[in-house]
């Protein structure tokens, strides 16, 4: 027994020793990082994190360690920037090393590094200068994003007449809408709201978001292996492995169908594309490129835009006073008779006001999406090597005191003149900024405001709630990504 408990300890003492060179060394790589708290062998800063709470955490963290500041998930460290000056700087007027996408665990195992959204060097500029050209030219000559998104309002509508004077949750009458969009652009054709096909997928996609977004996809990211051990996690890539075989399916039948000379969608054109580089051997334009951008365009075009338009209706019932204002604008400069244009946002001020203190107030993506650095480089006195992580917390920035007063306020007038003219705020960045902005950032700001306008020409906001009792913020422990589920009566108007 005395022999076993020695041997035990001079086995801790070995392994405690290790551990001891191999943070030194690492330390030795980041010794010139921003400040952080003090990590801890093998778990890093996770007892000082909530992985349910991650924006909140580094928020407090921000509060000791500054603007600019590292935590390590795990033995990985991350770079955080907080508040507006510090990701501009990094984003923007150091875009030539900031400009890099981040990735992690899970998007490596579902991705693989291909497609539009986490790729960097020459397939990313090759793939989104491709995708920016093609959504620039919706309906390749037949009819223009703003022609898709007024179809689809008109469906919105006639299926909300059917639920008219009833309460009813509208969380997947939004999504079909504006996923329709994205549909009718990538896959040419829209989906009917009573698919059940295209439902099943819509929920498989929310409940895989939802699972990502929670302490197990934040441990999953931290500790890689875990992704081979049971757990919710394999729920959700089952979920996608379902989405990318309903993707697969529809590359096919493009591939039978196609003509060369008549494009109909994004697939085709992608498509057409790979026939004419069939030749060179290192081409980006493949099949894996195709699948993988064509799900990153249905994911990013369906969920973070629906969801806006979700918390809007949510909003403006919790704040009856903007919403009466702002039926009385759309009233006066679109009336009753026609579709809401792009063309009316110009003439409606307070409308345009108010879908911006939405944006920022709403924080759909509090954490940003990951950047990474291209080069090793100086920031602010610090030094971050090639290849770090870096989190531009964007709810630090839509929530940034410099730049809008009493943050936690609703208030559209922030947007407004002393002329009620818009006033343009260099801090609202709800689609981030820099060379990684958003790609789809044109067409979901078209969207909401045809969608949220539409919606509102025709029907008025009713809730059993009282406006005091309605709860704006998001479901505790999911990273405030997550909102409240709620019941609405539209009635019309």
């Amino acid at each position: 027994m005395e022999l076993g408990a020695a041997g035990t300890f001079i086995l801790a003492g070995f392994i405690f020793f290790l551990l001891f060179l191999l943070m030194r060394r690492n330390n030795n790589k980041w010794k010139d990082m921003p400040p952080g708290p003090t990590p801890l062998p093998l778990i890093g800063n996770l007892l000082q994190l909530n992985l349910k709470e991650l924006p909140e955490s580094f928020l407090k963290l921000a509060k000791s360690h500054g603007d600019v500041f590292t935590v390590y998930l795990g033995r990985t460290p991350i770079v955080v920037l907080h508040g507006y000056d510090a990701v501009k700087e990094a984003l923007v007027d150091n875009a030539d090393v900031f400009s890099n996408r981040g990735t992690n665990a899970i998007a490596k195992h579902v991705f693989k590094g291909y497609g539009v959204i986490l790729s960097n060097g020459e397939r990313w500029k090759q793939l989104r200068r491709f995708s920016l050209t093609t959504l620039r030219n919706f309906g390749m000559g037949k009819r223009s994003i703003e022609e898709r998104i007024q179809e689809e309002s008109r469906c919105l509508r006639d299926e909300f007449r059917k639920k008219a004077g009833s309460a009813f949750d509208p969380t997947y009458l939004l999504t079909l809408a504006v996923s329709n969009v994205i549909c009718s652009i990538v896959f040419g054709e829209r989906f009917d709201y009573e698919d059940e096909t295209f439902l099943d997928l819509l929920a498989l996609l929310k409940e895989a978001f939802s699972i990502v977004n929670s302490r197990t996809g934040q441990l999953l990211n931290v500790f890689p292996w875990l992704l081979h051990m049971p757990g919710p996690h394999h729920k959700a890539f089952k979920n996608l492995e379902t989405l990318k075989t309903f993707v697969k399916d529809k590359i096919n039948e493009h591939q039978e169908t196609l003509d060369l000379n008549c494009p109909r969608d994004y697939i085709d054109c992608f498509l057409i594309r790979m026939q004419e580089e069939k030749d060179n051997p290192n081409t980006e334009f493949h099949f894996d490129n195709l699948f993988i951008t064509v799900l990153n365009l249905f994911f990013a075009g369906t969920e973070t835009t629906s969801t806006t338009i979700r918390y809007s209706l949510r909003i403006l019932l919790k704040h009856p006073d903007v919403l009466a204002k702002v039926q009385e604008e759309i009233d006066q400069v679109v009336g009753v008779d026609r579709c809401p244009s792009v063309e009316d946002r110009r003439n409606m001020p307070y409308m345009d006001a108010v879908i911006q203190e939405i944006q920022r107030f709403a924080d759909i993506a509090p954490l940003g999406v990951p950047h990474a650095t291209a080069q090793t480089s100086i920031f602010r006195g610090y030094t971050i090597p090639k290849d770090t992580t870096v989190f531009p917390l964007l709810t630090s920035v839509l929530h940034d005191p410099k730049y809008f007063q009493n943050p936690h306020l609703f208030n559209p007038a922030r947007f407004l003149d002393e002329k009620k003219q818009i006033l343009k705020n260099e801090a609202l960045i709800p689609f981030s900024t820099g060379r990684r902005i958003c790609l789809g950032e044109g067409m979901a700001r078209m969207e909401i405001f045809l969608f949220l306008t539409f919606i509102l020409q025709n029907f008025h906001l009713k809730s059993n709630e009282d406006p005091l009792d309605i709860d704006l913020t998001p479901l505790p422990n999911n990273n405030s990504v997550v909102h409240r589920s709620y019941n609405i009566c539209l009635v019309p108007r």
